[in-house]
């Protein structure tokens, strides 16, 4: 009885982090439709970044093990990654709609334009784009061509440059969070994970330099906040979270 007491407690928790009110709602599309100018970084603030990490060095889960195929590493990461921004979206999705977010937009102004497979450009609401690059990444990381699974597969050569377009449109999608629905995210409780997930995601690129710069410099303060110059990590009385990161990295290295 204890045990389904507490689960009940937990569903009620959870319900009243998630439902935010008509009014709320409203509010932040009218604030998001004030002005050009950008809004204060609400992901910048102290209290965002108190409780921000775990107590692991996510540098030492990024370096390449010795005797660990490179293209198996950054596979393991890739896949980490994407199951985890894709999960953190998901939490948020019911706030990221046509009409709230009409643009794929990030801080600092900028705005991402989708290039289909010929290369053509179009301009598309957040939800579209987000959507474009999940449909993207689960087709491409399914592919036993591109995402070897079985052994004696091999990766092809073009598997850098696949893994850094994947790369760099979940830094899209991990931006817009950020720019447009970080306090969501803080009102549900999930902003030491998603700075546990760009933290992977910031020293995995410093590591194998897989993301352009002018790509990751419109979260240069955000990154600096979180990580020190010499990329350790500011923990400050961290929760005990994602240990599961590496766990779940050496799972997909083993079943290369």
């Amino acid at each position: 009885m204890r045990i389904l007491e507490a689960v009940a407690d937990l569903v009620i928790q959870a319900g009243q982090a998630i439902t935010l009110s008509r009014d709320q709602r409203k509010a932040r599309r009218k604030e998001k439709d004030a002005g050009t100018t950008e809004d204060p970084k609400l992901y910048l603030e102290e209290a965002a970044l108190e409780r921000q990490l775990p107590e692991l060095d996510l540098r030492m889960m990024v370096d390449l093990p010795p005797g660990l195929d490179y293209n198996e590493w950054l596979a393991s990461h890739t896949l980490a990654l994407f199951n985890h921004i894709n999960l953190v979206y998901g939490t948020i999705s019911e706030f990221c709609t046509m009409t709230g977010c009409p643009d794929m937009t990030g801080p600092g102004l900028r705005t991402y334009l989708w290039f289909d497979e010929k290369g053509k450009k179009t301009r598309v609401a957040a939800p579209q784009y987000i959507d474009y690059v999940m449909t993207f990444t689960q087709r491409t990381v399914s592919d036993e061509t591109i995402f070897p699974t079985k052994y004696a597969n091999e990766f092809p050569s073009s598997f850098e440059s696949i893994v850094r377009k994947i790369l760099r449109l979940l830094y899209h999608v991990v931006a817009h969070i950020y720019h447009c629905h970080f306090r969501e995210v803080a009102l549900l409780g999930l902003h030491a994970h998603l700075n546990c997930v760009f933290a992977h995601l910031t020293l995995l690129n410093q590591r194998f330099n897989l993301i352009d710069p002018k790509e990751t410099e419109i979260l240069g303060d955000l990154e600096a906040a979180l990580l020190e110059e010499t990329l350790a990590l500011r923990i400050i009385r961290p929760t005990k979270i994602p240990r599961y990161y590496v766990q779940q990295i050496l799972r997909e290295a083993d079943r290369k």
